[in-house]
């Protein structure tokens, strides 16, 4: 046997493949991903095993921070902002710290997440939330770290930590209640200038109805006064109308509200389908 790997060695050396050994990690990684009303959570983490050791107080200290998990940082993401605590937290991704305690836990969103393990230097500006819990004792065992997302409701829920036969819990709520409201004025109200002129666009592109286009991108421009590239659209759908007179109008327009944005490139465009509709200048 020992003859076959120094051959089998020797022959992935001369044809320059580089071998690894893979194997199980002893501190596997997890990927939770969790919609709270209308907000995505996302939990990346290692799991570490008690195997027959002692946890909390033991393999994990009372009253230290600990890196709340194994290997890299464990981290929260949040697709919106939500309340921690109390606390506003905007949306984007933090490492979540902790201060286990007999009878209290701290856990911290910490804005750095590329440390492995805690900070070399801890830099409480960088905590931007924090929140101090009871710990839970629980009638059956945890093998694995285990973090997860539960307790969901419409407008929150709580990130929740189990090993041993301790969990902890932090409720936090998220801003399902003005999303929705937002999501109805918009679709209540109809469709957008930015909607009307894109659809303009695709049909005069496209070469379809542009008696429709034309509609569209009037709405823009009425909802859009100040739009001079909506209205360079406009001069281009009524050239290809035939309504040379209502696209020399529409360009002039461009044109002047295009040279008090001081956008040059839309000012050399008007200028030149004004020259090649014959326009008086």
């Amino acid at each position: 046997m020992k003859k076959f790997l120094m051959a089998l060695s020797l022959i992935l050396v001369a044809t320059g493949v580089d071998a690894q050994i893979k194997a199980p990690q002893p501190s596997p990684s997890a990927k939770v991903m969790q919609t709270v009303g209308l907000t995505d959570v996302t939990l990346e983490y290692s799991r570490p095993a008690m195997r027959g050791r002692d946890i909390f107080g033991g393999l994990v200290p009372f009253d230290k921070v600990w890196r709340t998990g194994a290997n890299a940082n464990s981290t929260i993401s949040f697709s919106d902002d939500v309340q921690f605590n109390g606390v506003n937290v905007p949306a984007g991704t933090y490492a979540v710290y902790t201060i286990p305690g007999k009878k209290e836990w701290e856990v911290m969103l910490y804005s750095a997440t590329d440390n492995w393990g805690t900070p070399e230097k801890w830099n409480d500006a960088m905590v931007v939330a924090s929140a101090k819990v009871e710990p839970v004792k629980l009638k059956n065992k945890v093998e694995s770290w285990t973090m997860g997302i539960n307790e969901l409701e419409m407008d929150g829920a709580h990130l929740q930590m189990m090993w041993d036969d301790t969990m902890v819990a932090v409720p936090f709520s998220v801003p399902t209640a003005a999303k929705t409201q937002a999501s109805i004025e918009q679709v209540m109200s109809g469709p957008s200038a930015n909607d009307y002129y894109s659809a303009a666009t695709f049909y005069l592109d496209t070469k379809q109805d542009l008696k429709k286009a034309h509609d569209w991108i009037s709405m823009a421009v009425e909802m859009r006064p100040e739009a001079f590239w909506m209205y360079r659209k406009k001069s281009l759908i009524e050239a290809e109308m035939g309504k040379k007179s209502d696209a020399i109008a529409s360009a002039k327009k461009s044109l002047e509200l295009a040279q008090k944005a001081g956008n040059a490139d839309y000012v050399k465009l008007n200028m030149d389908s004004l020259k090649e509709w014959g326009a008086k200048m």
